[in-house]
């Protein structure tokens, strides 16, 4: 989210997304409220610092972890305080252990720590036991909610595929076997003690099967990114019942709806309900396409991707269509129908 108020952050949320709220990142804070560096202080026996380029691993724990935990104590207060008597379905998010590994440098080296499988696996046992003691916090303070557990990994088909730089920038370190990367998500979802766990992932080739054999209940992508042969992934995920959490409203103002035609001409829909219709009419064309039954209760429609970059005012809108795509869905996809594959 935009903005460096948790407080009002926490109130747009729960305002537009009264069903189903998260806990916001607002990153507009500094280092610390990042994805990794919010991450980073999560990470159990294990420290991190904050660079020019980025974060680091250290030696100890400095202020820059103290920044990032006190941080995220005072988002949690404010959830705390916003969500009293809430009971339903409420995400948080960190960030994957493959991204960490790519966005994470070695001590003493400017090479990231995917670089480095043991550096990996002690992150991923980390961030498994962070991640789990962080799940049972949320639960403690909101105590009817039914918490959803995202991991956010945008670096993970790069990490598969072998093009996440080296530190020199001339090669490219060396791609990371699908099963290990399966067991070190695996790790990571299962330690959320039984919570639902969604794999965000918004970039191309997105490993469908790769989550899905990991254990995730749900995928998070953007369809707008999405090549030909990542549809028979998809297709397996939603066949296989897992959750799809679908980037199908455009979070920044005159961007094409995911799949659309965005040639000379176009016009963007008027009004947030002709934008919310043309969200949802995305996903029952994307359902058509790969030809599976219409199951709504499976989809859930997100911003395509996050809204720090946009203004605070965006932002309410964004969330606002997707909230009324939702409810059009169930309807559109009835009148689809739909054929099995």
């Amino acid at each position: 989210m935009p903005g460096t108020d948790p407080a009002e952050a926490m109130r747009v949320v729960a305002g537009e997304l009264p069903d189903f709220p998260h806990l916001p990142e607002l990153p507009d804070r500094g280092p610390g409220a990042d994805l990794t560096g919010r991450t980073a202080g999560l990470l159990v026996g294990i420290a991190a610092e904050a660079t020019p380029r980025g974060w680091r691993l250290a030696d100890r724990p400095g202020r820059d972890l103290t920044r990032a935990r006190s941080m995220l104590s005072s988002d949690l207060d404010v959830a705390e305080e916003a969500l009293q008597g809430f009971r339903g379905p409420l995400k948080i998010q960190l960030c994957g252990p493959w991204t960490l590994a790519a966005t994470l440098e070695l001590p003493r080296s400017m090479n990231m720590a995917l670089a480095d499988p043991g550096a990996v696996a002690d992150l991923a046992a980390s961030l498994a036991e962070g991640a789990a003691a962080h799940a049972a916090e949320v639960a403690k303070r909101v105590p009817g909610a039914r918490l959803v557990v995202q991991f956010d990994e945008p670096a993970l088909p790069a990490v598969a595929a072998g093009s996440v730089p080296t530190a020199s920038g001339l090669s490219r370190l060396a791609p990371v076997e699908a099963e290990t990367l399966r067991e070190r998500l695996a790790l990571v979802l299962a330690a959320t003690g039984g919570q639902y766990t969604v794999v965000h992932c918004c970039a191309t080739a997105v490993p469908f099967g790769i989550i899905q054999a990991a254990g995730a209940g749900g995928v998070a992508f953007d369809p707008g990114l999405l090549r030909h042969g990542d549809e028979d992934g998809l297709a397996a995920a939603a066949e296989a019942g897992m959750g799809l959490l679908t980037g199908a409203v455009a979070a920044a103002p005159g961007q094409a709806p995911p799949g659309a035609d965005a040639g000379p001409g176009r016009r963007e829909p008027s009004g947030r309900t002709g934008a919310a219709r043309s969200a949802a009419e995305q996903v029952t064309g994307l359902w058509r396409r790969l030809g599976l039954r219409p199951a709504a209760e499976q989809v859930v429609i997100t911003p395509a991707c996050g809204l720090a970059g946009v203004s605070p005012g965006q932002a309410v809108r964004v969330l606002g269509r997707c909230r009324q795509a939702a409810a059009m869905l169930p309807e559109m996809m009835e009148e689809t129908g739909g054929q099995s594959r």
